[in-house]
């Protein structure tokens, strides 16, 4: 290839005094691929309906790569069109200001210019264009040209394969893919003169992840969530109402900081097992789920009038099964309530009170994003979590109750692997002192933490704040929502996007 000097490289919008040389340049990228260049009356027309949406690169005064297209109302084409249609048989009548989608009809680099990712350039700004103009994607059909030396001993679908997995390459494929566009299918007779690409063309998109839906001014989605943990001193109460003022007290002092979310531990409300202390643990514990009812009813009150969303910690409640169960409770500001009960029940739990384990696993929307729940000991279980993320999951609670530092750090250490391996936050709130007169709780030891995924937006040791061990306090932070929609597309690693979902996944069976 020619070596170029250059003195001055322009990105820029195209005008309309540009047209000769970008027919010059169109042509030579074209040659011997059975495409003509673009006529002065088109570049006329886009340039007067759409004018932020032509691009060029221009070096030393001369046009060298340009990139032009349209606006569409997607849903009325689909999957299933050719370019003629998409264009308006290059009238560009499809062009719609109010379309969803930012549709790229050309993008050339003269070949003097090649190597000099002139073309990375374009697409760089036409995500930046599509990222400002509000836009839900960018989708173009793409020439696969070296497909002609390969068609006779593999298909479209076994070469687009190949050249993904850098067995082969494309010029436009190749650079397509490395630009973070996927392809959505293999269209037929999309361009029927391109005869080097067999007449086959790929539709390529790329996703704009800061896409909003639609333009509120109340209510709209939250990028930064503010989460409040509860880390609870275990103290004996004189009756159910002394344990409602405490809960009381720590729902008004973080809410006071505009939380977002509350998170309580595990079994907090296992004081009030103390005057059944002497029936046996089993008798005891199901005496303890009477109260369950009332103090998640006082959890919705107070939700409503503290204007916050309350993960509940956990408490045990017989169900209509007759059976017992560990169940935390999300209790939203608006008044709605949902819950979850604990799928991996622990030896102690199974053996002492004779719980049962529940069988859902399904992620809760709220006006902050979506949460999961695990308890305890179900995160040390990893399909659980994973099971939330492909349910898009964004923060996930669990409340804990460990008597020892060994308890402690298996739920502490799976659980920061929850938020590496699945891209979300984990906030985890625990008990701590001693309960004298109750079987189970005599010790407890617990550090509540909010962790985060490790990569270079987030803190060096993954953890966002973290408690004092074993003393009584809260802990409030804010997360950022954004921050995880750009490490699922941009992170040093994709942890998520690279499972190996040939060779395995995870299925819950119900």
């Amino acid at each position: 290839m020619e070596e170029v000097a250059t003195k001055k490289i322009e990105l820029r919008n195209l005008e309309l005094e540009d047209y000769l040389g970008l027919k010059e340049a169109m042509i030579k990228a074209y040659s011997g691929g059975g495409v003509t260049h673009w006529n002065k009356r088109a570049i006329d027309k886009l340039l007067d309906i759409f004018p932020d949406g032509q691009l060029c690169v221009v070096v030393d005064g001369k046009v060298a790569a340009c990139a032009l297209s349209i606006i569409v109302d997607y849903a009325k084409f689909g999957d299933n069109h050719t370019y003629q249609q998409i264009t308006g048989k290059e009238t560009f009548s499809t062009h719609d200001p109010d379309g969803d989608v930012l549709y790229g009809i050309e993008l050339f680099v003269h070949p003097k210019y090649r190597g000099m990712r002139l073309g990375r350039r374009l697409y760089d700004a036409r995500k930046e264009l599509c990222e400002n103009l509000n836009l839900r994607s960018i989708i173009a059909g793409g020439r696969i040209p070296n497909y002609k030396d390969h068609s006779d001993e593999l298909t479209p679908r076994q070469y687009i394969q190949k050249v993904k997995l850098k067995e082969l390459y494309d010029p436009t494929l190749t650079f397509q893919l490395s630009n973070e566009f996927h392809v959505k299918k293999i269209i037929k007779h999309y361009l029927p003169e391109d005869k080097e690409s067999k007449e086959y063309a790929t539709l390529l998109e790329w996703n704009n992840i800061y896409y909003q839906e639609e333009e509120r001014l109340i209510n709209l989605p939250k990028d930064v969530v503010r989460v409040g943990i509860v880390q609870w001193q275990m103290r004996l109460f004189r009756n159910f109402e002394a344990l409602i003022e405490q809960v009381e007290y720590f729902v008004d002092a973080v809410s006071d900081y505009k939380s977002d979310f509350i998170l309580f531990p595990e079994f907090f409300e296992a004081p009030l097992m103390a005057d059944y202390n002497h029936l046996g643990e089993a008798r005891a514990i199901r005496e303890l789920a009477g109260y369950t009812g009332a103090l998640r009813d006082k959890f919705i009150e107070f939700a409503v009038s503290y204007n916050v969303n309350i993960i509940t910690g956990s408490m045990p409640k017989v169900e209509d099964d007759g059976h017992l169960y560990n169940v935390s409770y999300l209790c939203r500001r608006d008044g709605t309530w949902e819950k979850y009960q604990k799928v991996q029940i622990t030896p102690s739990e199974r053996d002492a009170w004779g719980m049962v384990g529940g069988s859902k696993v399904k992620v809760f929307d709220t006006d902050c994003g979506k949460v999961g729940i695990l308890i305890c000991y179900d995160v040390e279980f990893p399909e659980l979590a994973r099971i939330y993320a492909d349910q898009g999951m964004q923060i996930l609670f669990v409340p804990f109750l460990t008597d020892t530092q060994n308890g402690y750090n298996r739920v502490r250490l799976c659980a920061q692997a929850r938020a590496i391996e699945n891209e979300c936050y984990v906030v985890m709130a625990g008990c701590v002192g001693n309960l004298p007169r109750v079987n189970n709780m005599d010790i407890n030891y617990a550090q509540s933490a909010i962790f985060t995924p490790s990569d270079f937006a987030f803190p060096t040791n993954a953890v966002r704040a973290e408690a004092t061990p074993n003393t009584e306090m809260t802990v409030i932070a804010d997360v950022s929502l954004e921050l995880l929609k750009e490490l699922h597309e941009f992170g040093s690693v994709n942890t998520l996007k690279d499972r190996r979902t040939d060779l395995y996944k995870v299925l819950l069976k119900k």
